[in-house]
């Protein structure tokens, strides 16, 4: 972070850093029930809730109730770190201040789910932090269901029916100028823009031919019958059939191209 940003009143640049040495000691003495220690570790740590603030950053919420948010997270963090396991408190501490923010967001989304599906989110919520605290690692869906004893489909529904909505024009990177966006990874590559005007422009086409030609255009492109079965259905001879259609997919050729075929 460089430069003078105030967020919730202080300047981030000032923000102290503890190495991962201090960290640790300041954990011990914490857990230990010194208050101080307790309180210099949350003060060394705000600069690890900044880095996840702005990850979250452009969505219109208020950076000030996003770092505040993201403080309450560390300080779950502290206090359900497990000493024994040989884990940065960093590790486990990024996933819970990042599930702080996120549950805030979900309660302050424009998005409503029921309330059977909400209420079942944050029961997976719940077992989640303890799960983590236990094991000092995300836990899967499968262990999420086990420990809540429902399916596995309801913890992975409940959990995208609050997930927070993402801006199609959110971006994921930008190099040189070019910045590639949500849209850019999950748009549909078989309906373009210029497929769209294809269709459109094959709809008009159709549309100016005859009924017959229109029929028969249908039976063998869209039902793939033969010349001798369309004749049969039409009660035409298969030259005729042939002539017909040969002079229907000139037409519309004609008309799409707006040039003779």
């Amino acid at each position: 972070m460089q430069g003078k940003v105030e967020l919730s009143g202080m300047n981030t640049a000032r923000l102290k850093v503890l190495t991962n040495e201090q960290t640790m000691e300041l954990l011990r003495r914490a857990k230990a029930g010194d208050r101080d220690a307790r309180e210099e570790l949350i003060s060394g740590n705000l600069r690890l809730v900044l880095s996840v603030v702005q990850k979250f950053s452009g969505r219109g919420e208020n950076p000030d109730d996003l770092f505040q948010v993201g403080c309450v997270g560390l300080i779950k963090a502290i206090d359900g770190f497990d000493l024994s396991q040989p884990v940065r408190f960093s590790t486990y501490g990024v996933p819970m201040i990042v599930g702080e923010i996120r549950r805030y967001l979900r309660d302050n989304s424009a998005v409503r789910v029921s309330r059977s599906l909400r209420d079942t989110a944050y029961r997976v919520m719940q077992a989640r932090e303890k799960l983590m605290a236990e094991s000092q690692r995300e836990p899967t869906a499968e262990q999420l269901a086990k420990a809540l004893g429902i399916p596995r489909e309801e913890v992975v529904l409940a959990m995208d029916a609050v997930t927070e909505p993402v801006s199609l024009f959110e971006p994921l990177y930008s190099d040189s100028g070019d910045t590639v966006c949500v849209m850019d990874q999950v748009r549909d590559k078989k309906n373009t823009d210029e497929q769209w005007l294809e269709k459109i422009a094959l709809k008009d086409a159709m549309d100016r031919l005859g009924e017959r030609e229109r029929h028969i255009l249908a039976l063998r492109f869209y039902e793939g019958k033969t010349q001798m079965e369309v004749s049969q259905e039409v009660g035409i001879s298969q030259a005729q059939v042939s002539r017909l259609e040969k002079s229907a997919l000139r037409a519309i050729r004609r008309n799409i191209s707006g040039s003779p075929a």
